[in-house]
């Protein structure tokens, strides 16, 4: 009897998460805090930054919102910055939803020229409940006056909360 108790209870910790409600909804908000890295685009420098934003869904699958971003480089004697404005495309897998979509808005700082930012970003989100979860993200950013080959990539790994 008792060994049936453990493995009714060891089956119900496996499975029951797997039924939790972790799609997002029209209405939903929601906000991530992202470890970020930075590399030029032929992958030979690497900077490090933290990004933070909220997130509005205006359906169940299209979602806007902003992100800030301050980084440290060259050893934090630099200091920069950006604001970007999103929208994504979510695809509701369950506890997986990927995402698609773009970014615009404007990056500041020390060792970079202030000017005008947007570039495609893509990542995806596993729910380790109904409302929080791990984020991994890629987006390949550049300055609006210096052109797309001129970029940088950006990768990052972060924790959200739905709310």
């Amino acid at each position: 009897m008792l060994r049936r108790f453990w493995l009714v209870s060891i089956v119900a910790l496996l499975v029951l998460p797997a039924f939790a409600q972790a799609q997002f909804k029209q209405g939903d908000w929601a906000v991530t805090f992202t470890a970020d890295g930075t590399a030029q685009k032929d992958l030979d420098t690497f900077d490090a930054s933290l990004t933070s934003g909220p997130e509005y869904f205006l359906t169940d699958q299209i979602s806007i919102g902003l992100k800030n971003t301050l980084s440290l480089a060259d050893g934090g004697s630099n200091r920069n910055g950006a604001i970007r404005a999103f929208g994504f495309w979510n695809f509701d897998l369950g506890r997986w939803v990927p995402y698609i979509g773009a970014n615009i808005g404007y990056a500041y700082g020390d060792s970079i020229n202030d000017d005008f930012i947007a570039g495609p970003e893509g990542g995806v989100r596993y729910f380790v409940n109904s409302t929080t979860y791990i984020q991994a993200n890629l987006a390949y950013e550049f300055n609006l006056n210096e052109g797309f080959d001129e970029g940088a990539w950006f990768y990052g790994l972060g924790i959200g909360f739905k709310f």
